[in-house]
């Protein structure tokens, strides 16, 4: 069974990633991981917020941060809370790349064009073999329109795409209005594949300290239901690869995935649950469905159910629209 597959221009022995995550933070488990299967790794991200700091000379305190008030330093962690500062992310790239035989793909987040942008090219430098930039971003100022986000969206998308010759992914929230156009244009700006989607891990309010409480939940399988739809509909149209993250726990999810038109399938939550052996699990069933379905590679799965199979998409998606809702009974 032949599950090697092309994800940003490099040759992995299987689609399974392990997704931006602690696990890079440890050569140990990021062995362990290769070791069970893991076609590559994900780094956690470098962000925006900790480079800016670093170049302040503001290591372990910010006072008054620039475009900012000082209730609102609250909101960021603090310096030391970072598990790895710039120059550590730095050495942890050295070391996965010595550790590790699998590629390595790096992640900056931030969101606005900047000097922070210049890190991509010292990723290269340190060894990664692809970046992956999160381009993670929540806007509140009703004086911003979408055409200005998507703009400094894509002028970041260039400019760290012509720092480096290495592949850049561009990891994307769903939060755009017209998402397929979006995607063409960061393949136009250079970017070598898109991943979707960002989790927005939203917050709760405390009513007793009337503090908003930063919460972690892990996905599930729901959650990728909108990660088909999209891949779905985008895959026919991008050259670049397109790679799926949030939802895949079971084979299904990830023969779903693939099906859809996903080039790489990441994982973190399913991971953190049940440990390497998850990835072990999926190859496993992902070759056992592939036998008994007929497929030999996964050239012939890959986009088999996108929507490019349908002759009119716009129609499909109004008419399953209001078949649910009339399948509603009471």
């Amino acid at each position: 069974m032949k599950l090697a597959t092309k994800y940003l221009g490099l040759t992995l022995k299987n689609p399974l990633i392990v997704g931006a995550s602690p696990f890079s933070d440890n050569l140990h488990v990021a062995r362990q991981l290769q070791d069970a299967g893991a076609g590559a790794l994900v780094m956690r991200s470098l962000f925006e917020e900790q480079i800016d700091f670093e170049q302040q000379a503001l290591t372990h305190h910010i006072e008054s941060p620039a475009e900012s008030t000082a209730e609102a330093t609250s909101f960021f962690p603090s310096y030391e809370e970072f598990e790895l500062t710039p120059d550590h992310y730095l050495h942890q790239i050295e070391k996965l790349k010595q550790e590790l035989t699998i590629p390595i793909i790096a992640s900056l987040n931030g969101y606005r064009p900047g000097g922070w942008t210049d890190y991509a090219r010292r990723f290269e430098a340190a060894g990664a073999d692809a970046i992956e930039l999160n381009l993670y971003q929540l806007v509140t100022d009703p004086e911003i329109s979408g055409d200005e986000v998507e703009a400094d969206m894509l002028e970041t998308v260039r400019s760290v795409t012509a720092l480096v010759k290495i592949p850049v992914a561009i990891k994307i929230s769903a939060f755009h209005t017209s998402m397929a156009q979006f995607a063409r244009s960061l393949e136009f700006a250079g970017a070598a594949g898109v991943v979707i989607f960002n989790r927005f891990y939203q917050p709760d309010l405390n009513i007793e300290d009337l503090e908003a409480q930063p919460q972690l939940k892990l996905s599930d399988s729901s959650e990728l239901l909108m990660r088909l739809r999209w891949l779905a509909i985008i895959s026919p149209h991008l050259h670049c690869s397109l790679g799926a993250t949030g939802g895949v726990h079971t084979t299904e999810d990830l023969v779903k995935a693939l099906l859809a038109g996903a080039d790489g399938v990441q994982l973190v939550s399913v991971l953190l649950k049940q440990g390497p052996k998850a990835i072990t699990n999926l190859l496993t069933g992902l070759e056992t469905w592939m036998s008994e379905h007929g497929y030999e590679s996964l050239n012939g799965l890959r986009g088999a159910m996108n929507l490019s199979r349908c002759p009119d998409p716009t129609a499909f998606e109004r008419a399953n629209y209001q078949k649910i809702l009339q399948s509603w009974r009471i």
